[in-house]
């Protein structure tokens, strides 16, 4: 997301001065069958063919009581209280049907699942103003996808760890996690021992400290043109929400291509993924494979999803969760976040990173 934590993380730390980004061309959404744009500014909001003519004036009116929302401020609010009522009130108040409903909670506010419903609004009245901050940004969609792809992501974090005097041992197979009286004392390899007071890893490194929490089921589709219905993009963004396929969780299709430097001319590349509900995960994805037809390859992956048993403090390892079937980074840095506060004990501050910067390079700075 052009405004999220992840490009706020990137923006701070400066490892953005390691990465280009571009913008990805369009946000799409499925619905009966049909792919469509999905309406996230007033103008838009009345020219989409996903919605009647009344329909459209008070998803319109809805729009811009999120847009002016502002939580510290309660004349904003228009009798709403945003930490008690639910989102499916709100709804209600607005007069918003089934569809508006599930695409404003699927792809504006970026949601799996419905549970969030029946949860006070807040959290989704500001999904959804990030949502409409980031498209304000760069007008075509409100995301970013780096230049020659995901993997300049760990490069440039290792490149400014580097600086700060932080040491890569590559290509180095992990054969022991030492400890000493319940606690993370060093990781050995190859017989030499690296030694430490805390340890952060992925689940992979511990399975004993961790718990299955279900699959992700995802394809990799190598294809010679773009997606049917989206204007000819060279990127974009299709959720296909769970209620127009009769799932329990959305499917997300990242369509990507030539002009982000990660394929050849006129070669396009589409991940589909979702959270498997049934014992036979590539029928679940069966709706996205019919919407990039005809597909030149594609490569089939189900990857067990696992989190940690415990938050860490006890034996200082502390484990990430599995990357989840969501594309846009934003449970990933909840994560990171929840890494960093078990760490350290204290939440993780943009703000004070953005005075620390200041502090650093002067105001002036971009």
């Amino acid at each position: 997301m052009a405004n999220g934590q992840l490009v706020k993380m990137l923006l701070y730390t400066e490892v953005t001065r390691y990465l280009d980004f571009k913008v990805v061309e369009g946000s799409f959404v499925y619905k009966a069958g049909k792919v469509h744009k999905v309406p996230s500014t007033e103008t838009e909001a009345l020219a989409s063919d996903l919605m009647g003519m009344f329909e459209k004036r008070r998803f319109r009116k809805f729009l811009v009581f999120v847009v002016n929302f502002d939580e510290h401020d309660p004349k904003t609010y228009q009798e709403i209280d945003p930490k008690k009522m639910t989102m499916r009130d709100v709804y209600k108040k607005f007069d918003l049907g089934q569809d508006i409903i599930d695409f404003t909670g699927h792809a504006l506010a970026l949601y799996r699942i419905d549970n969030y419903l029946d949860q006070p609004c807040l959290e989704t009245i500001n999904r959804i103003k990030l949502y409409s901050e980031s498209l304000a940004r760069y007008k075509k969609s409100p995301y970013l996808y780096p230049l020659y792809g995901l993997g300049e992501l760990p490069q440039g974090f290792a490149r400014l760890s580097a600086i700060y005097g932080g040491t890569y041992m590559l290509n180095k197979a992990v054969d022991e996690i030492i400890m000493e009286n319940g606690r993370v004392v060093g990781v050995k390899s190859e017989g030499e021992v690296a030694r430490c007071k805390q340890l952060i890893c992925d689940p992979s490194y511990v399975p004993d400290m961790v718990k299955k929490t279900g699959k992700v089921v995802r394809v990799i589709c190598i294809l010679s043109h773009p997606i049917k219905n989206t204007s000819e993009c060279n990127s974009c963004q299709l959720i296909i929400p769970q209620t127009q396929v009769n799932r329990k969780s959305d499917i997300y299709v990242c369509m990507v291509s030539y002009a982000h430097n990660v394929a050849a001319g006129g070669k396009y590349i589409a991940i589909i993924s979702t959270i498997v509900e049934t014992s036979s995960p590539e029928k679940e994805v069966q709706p996205a494979l019919e919407l990039l037809e005809p597909i030149d390859q594609k490569f089939v992956s189900i990857t067990d999803q696992y989190v940690p048993t415990s938050d860490g403090t006890k034996s200082q390892i502390f484990i990430s969760c599995s990357y989840d079937a969501t594309t846009h980074f934003e449970t990933t840095c909840n994560d990171i976040k929840d890494i960093y506060k078990r760490m350290t004990g204290t939440d993780f501050d943009f703000e004070n990173m953005k005075r620390k910067q200041n502090d650093v390079f002067g105001e002036d700075q971009p």
